[in-house]
């Protein structure tokens, strides 16, 4: 084996996505860096001591390549492929996104649509469900 391999067949190797063409994609859609580097060819080889930032949904995951595969072997083979070095995850006590957006008081927004027809009658003009 070679101290490079192309940078799909490292991450379906791994286990990090189900097939090498879901592996292509992520790479071309430039969802991984390596070295701090936008890599965007799936055939981009990657060798030992190599630091990936991979990019999935709502996680972002840092390994250090260790080794090359030459299978998609179990999870514990792929685990020896890499070191994680991700941050650890914010616990789920800790203040969210949701938290950090502004309140505002209970009925001090838009009016529903009874509330509009209410206020409507309220003022006497037409009621739009009287089309009959």
């Amino acid at each position: 084996m070679t101290d490079r391999q192309r940078i799909d067949k490292w991450l379906f190797f791994a286990r990090v996505v189900k097939s090498r063409s879901l592996a292509a994609k992520l790479v071309s859609a430039g969802g991984v860096r390596i070295n701090k580097d936008k890599v965007d060819q799936p055939s981009y080889g990657v060798k030992p001591d190599d630091v990936l930032t991979i990019t999935l949904d709502r996680r972002i995951l840092v390994y250090r390549v260790l080794s090359g595969g030459t299978r998609r072997g179990p999870a514990e083979e792929a685990r020896t492929l890499y070191e994680d070095i991700s941050p650890p995850p914010v616990p789920k006590g800790d203040v969210s996104r949701l938290d950090m957006l502004p309140k505002r008081d209970p009925g001090s927004g838009r009016p529903t649509k009874r509330e509009r027809r209410q206020v409507d009658r309220l003022l006497g003009g037409d009621d739009d469900d009287s089309n009959e």
